[in-house]
């Protein structure tokens, strides 16, 4: 067998909008390595959990290898002739408007900026949202109506130049770990930065703060109201900023005076004393970074929340200098790409204005296209009402799991299949949206995909295909353009590479720009092949002509040996030297030109906004009314993420090391409220609320705030019996934005009543789990499920079905009917295919030492009987529950280790590993170690 030469080839991680550069090492028998790339400048060589076990993702189970027509396998000519088809007959027979693309964050800019200049300048709808809508929309309207843009000003040198840094609505340990680390590190050489989390949940990031505020659901735009109130009295405004950089500054201040420190105490749930705590902290600091995330822009109110934030930064100028300003944090890596090309319903591309007939125009022009989208089109949540009252005739999804995330899921599964026409470009083969589709087209993965991506500072970074694509499976790009050729616009979209795509993206953002607009990276525009396959992550503003080198400085690896790269333009102020197979790419001034203080561009620090008469604009917002108690629902149901999961987990699911640490769907819930419902930690959960019902874990945390429920976005029909928690969420959206409210939702809870609980390993994935409730994940040698049952079954029969094997091998069973415990333990030969283990009440096995069993050799019968037993031998350890994932770490051995005298993170790192790679997990030990401490006190 021939083997392939060993390679490394740089990419970008695809998960979070930290946009982590990662080295792909491809080794000569094709086993696939990752690890962060120590030169980019997002992550200089961090990676999270998530990003440490992409090797582990990119295994070809349940992957979709070929075009598919109504369930029967297809060509591509066949399938794509009756996309065009189908497509341009409801153009035809309804109008543009009938037909919608749904895209993703998840998409390349290049594929992006096909998708969108399809569907507006040829098809001539602005019907192309984006699932970004779910995530920024709120963050692009407050930018917008403030700076004129969607400008994310500063950079994330910003966080470690901080003095103070305040995260609204975000868990930046568990969902941007890298940025997380960095503000850690930045902390431990800068003991007197401080850091503020405002959440209603105490969060792992919030173990690490200074203060903590558990702001009641939906308080942040009262808590940043009553800030600038607070900084008017007490002279902390920049009155020279606001007079020369801004408009409406009386408004907005105005609007604020009408609440006082009670009235705020009264919508935010946070003591006067605590409130003039962290006024004061704001105040009196100068470098300030207001981070903000999910827990802001999913609101009603997300607009105003992000409005209520930039106020305060414009009215102190702490805006656009080194360790100051508001900052946007978004979910996924490309969601900043999506909306430079428009990718957005209500935008154009290049940052352009649908609502502006001059740049209606200017698009028309540059693209040369037949029509072009003259009003906004549908957003996210009224696209799928669309679907559902059959306005839409015709839906091209894309990269992206609807069924699972759109708030009120249930409803926009109807509407899938109600649809005419649905089309699902994806990797894989079974999703709860993919399964009604009538064309199911195969799309390449992270690995096999090339084209760029922009993170949350403004970086562009390429990922780079580093396997081949499988089976039949295509680029999103190619797909699309292939469908354009066949509506009649071949002239158009004959693309044959994605650098092609990129250049022409590069010369749109500077076409009749001249400082007009923001985004601008025409020194690009002439970038060939080579050149595109060389790109080092660079910082737009990148304009032609400009003083931003074309390459920042590094070792560009490239394919082919000593190919010679052109430079592409005259202006670019580098120099080329030659090492071996490296192009050593340098600015010729050392430091690159105009770049301020503290490194990376920032804008607004001398203002120069994107409005008409180039000044900011305060806006005067105004708390919303506070939610009356709904007896019916009276509870506040709270969605979000967990540490080692992503989306719907179509990727996070493969690995086995990423299901240890959270290997179920769970309700987070306050002891005072367990107490009132009568729910003890590990019961079985019913979540309702108007929309539907999920049955989840009970998880007892006092971090949580009484009166709240948190419930993870992640399990879908694939991993659970009933947990879509998005099929609870209401369709009730940000007036603004659009953007759905995920973050305040009404609901109860009840204690399931189970009669049986159960916990089971099997080396191979059940066929069906006849359950109410289980949850299935991957593990070492196979996957574990947990199950909870209402009634009385026969419970060897149950078993049998659940091993799959019962023709073969042996069975050893337990039976205590008395209490109501049953344990089976099914062999093969020397191979455990599945153990089973019920109970009366949430079963006790050692869950860790459960698993390894399916890969142990179970030669002797006391091995085999121990097994049965659900506990290892006295002279087998128990790691206890996984809460190092990078290092596989458990529970007891950190607890072991704190016993044998390691008293910090750091020296449990030292013995352990634990916490020495993300980070993710050093708020989780130190809970273990100050456990210890009280029990030792006691």
């Amino acid at each position: 067998m021939q083997t392939e030469e060993a390679r490394e080839v740089r990419t970008t991680c695809p998960y979070c909008g930290v946009g982590c550069g990662v080295l792909a090492e491809v080794a000569a028998d094709g086993e696939i390595a990752v690890r962060g790339d120590p030169d980019h400048p997002a992550n200089f060589g961090r990676l999270c959990s998530k990003g440490s076990a992409l090797a582990e993702t990119l295994d070809l189970d349940d992957r979709l290898f070929y075009p598919e027509i109504h369930g029967r396998r297809a060509g591509w000519n066949e399938a794509l002739d009756l996309v065009a088809s189908k497509f341009s007959q409801a153009i035809a027979e309804h109008g543009p408007d009938s037909v919608a693309f749904y895209v993703s964050g998840q998409l390349l800019t290049e594929d992006y900026y096909i998708a969108n200049k399809l569907m507006k300048g040829f098809v001539g709808s602005a019907n192309i949202d984006t699932n970004s809508r779910l995530c920024m929309a709120s963050s692009v309207a407050g930018h917008r109506r403030a700076f004129g843009s969607d400008t994310v000003p500063g950079t994330y040198e910003d966080l470690e130049l901080a003095d103070l840094i305040v995260l609204v609505g975000s868990n930046l340990a568990w969902c941007h770990p890298v940025l997380y680390q960095r503000i850690v590190a930045a902390r431990e050489k800068r003991p007197a930065m401080k850091i503020v989390v405002i959440d209603p949940r105490r969060t792992m990031t919030a173990d690490f703060a200074d203060l903590h505020l558990a702001i009641a659901p939906d308080g942040d735009t009262a808590l940043f109201t009553g800030l600038l109130a607070f900084l008017a009295d007490n002279g902390r405004l920049d009155r020279d900023y606001i007079s020369r950089h801004t408009n409406g500054f009386d408004g907005a201040l105005l609007a604020a005076q009408t609440l006082d420190l009670d009235s705020v105490s009264d919508r935010t749930g946070i003591s006067e004393e605590t409130l003039a705590r962290f006024y004061s902290l704001f105040a009196n600091t100068q470098r300030v970074v207001t981070v903000y995330s999910q827990g802001v822009n999913q609101s009603t109110s997300g607009t105003d929340k992000v409005n209520a934030i930039i106020n305060c930064h414009l009215a102190t100028g702490r805006i656009g200098r080194p360790g100051m300003g508001p900052f946007s944090v978004t979910g996924q890596p490309n969601a900043m790409g999506g909306r430079e090309v428009g990718g957005l319903a209500n935008m154009l591309a290049a940052h352009m204005e649908i609502e502006n007939p001059q740049h209606r125009d200017r698009v028309q022009r540059f693209w040369k296209s037949p029509a072009i989208a003259e009003r906004p089109g549908l957003k996210a949540v009224d696209m799928f009402r669309a679907v559902a009252d059959g306005r839409i005739k015709a839906l091209w999804i894309m990269a992206t799991n609807p069924a699972d995330s759109m708030p009120d899921a249930d409803a926009v599964e109807a509407a899938l299949r109600a649809c005419p026409f649905v089309v699902v470009s994806d990797i894989a083969a079974n999703t709860d949206t993919i399964r009604h589709a009538h064309v199911k087209l195969p799309a390449t993965g992270w690995g096999e995909k090339d084209g760029t991506v922009t993170n949350s500072e403004r970086r562009i970074s390429r990922q780079r295909a580093f396997l081949p694509p499988p089976g039949e499976a295509r680029p999103d790009w190619w797909a699309m353009a292939e469908v354009a050729k066949r509506m009649g616009f071949a002239e158009a979209f004959s693309y044959d590479a994605p650098s092609e795509i990129f250049a022409e993206h590069a010369a749109f953002s500077a076409f009749e720009n001249g400082g007009e607009r923001d985004f601008d990276i025409g020194v690009y525009a002439a970038v060939d092949g080579d050149g595109y396959e060389a790109l080092a992550p660079f910082q737009w503003p990148a304009p032609a002509g400009g003083t931003t080198p074309l390459w920042p400085a590094g070792h560009l690896p490239l394919k082919g040996g000593d190919q010679a790269v052109a430079q592409l333009s005259p202006t670019s102020n580098v120099a080329e030297t030659r090492k071996g197979s490296e192009l050593l790419i340098s600015p010729l001034e050392g430091e690159m030109a105009g770049r301020p203080e503290g490194g990376g561009f920032r804008f607004f620090a001398d203002g120069n906004f994107f409005t008409p008469d180039r000044k900011a604009r305060f806006v005067a917002v105004t708390p919303p009314e506070q939610r009356a108690i709904n007896n019916n629902f009276p509870l506040t149901l709270n969605t979000g993420r967990v540490r080692d999961h992503w989306h719907t987990m179509t990727r996070t699911g493969k690995s086995q090391r990423l299901s240890q640490h959270l290997a179920e769907p769970f309700a987070e819930i306050h002891p005072s409220d367990a107490r009132q419902y009568g729910i003890s930690d590990a019961d079985i959960l019913r979540v309702s609320t108007a929309h539907g019902e999920v049955l989840l874990r009970a998880l007892v945390m006092p971090r949580q705030r009484p009166g709240s429920i948190f419930v993870p976005m992640h399990w879908t029909d694939q991993f659970a019996s009933k947990a879509r928690v998005d099929a609870l969420v209401t369709s009730i959206t940000d007036p603004v934005s659009g953007q759905p409210a995920s973050k305040n939702v009404p609901a109860r809870m009840e204690r399931f009543a189970a009669h049986a609980f159960g916990f089971a390993v099997l080396a191979e994935r059940p066929t069906a789990i006849d359950a109410d409730y289980w949850a299935l994940a991957r593990c070492a040698g196979g996957w574990r499920v947990e199950l909870a049952l209402e009634e009385e079954r026969d419970w060897t029969g149950f078993a049998a079905t659940l091993f799959g094997h019962e023709e073969q091998g042996e069975t050893l069973a337990y039976h205590d009917t008395a209490n109501g415990q049953h344990r089976f333990a099914h062999f093969i030969g020397e191979r455990l295919i599945g153990a089973l283990y019920l109970a009366r009440e949430p079963v006790a096995v050692s869950r860790g030492w459960a698993v390894e069993q399916l890969s142990a050799v179970h030669a002797d019968r006391r091995m085999r009987l121990a097994v049965v037993a659900g506990r290892p031998g006295g002279n087998q350890a128990d790691r206890g529950a996984i809460v190092c994932s990078c290092f596989g770490v458990g529970a007891n051995q950190i607890a072991a280790a704190v016993r044998g005298g390691c008293a910090s993170v750091e020296a449990i790192g030292a013995a352990l590993q634990a916490g020495t790679n993300c980070g993710s997990c050093r708020a989780e030990i130190k809970g273990i170690i100050d456990a210890r401490r009280l029990q030792a006190a006691e």
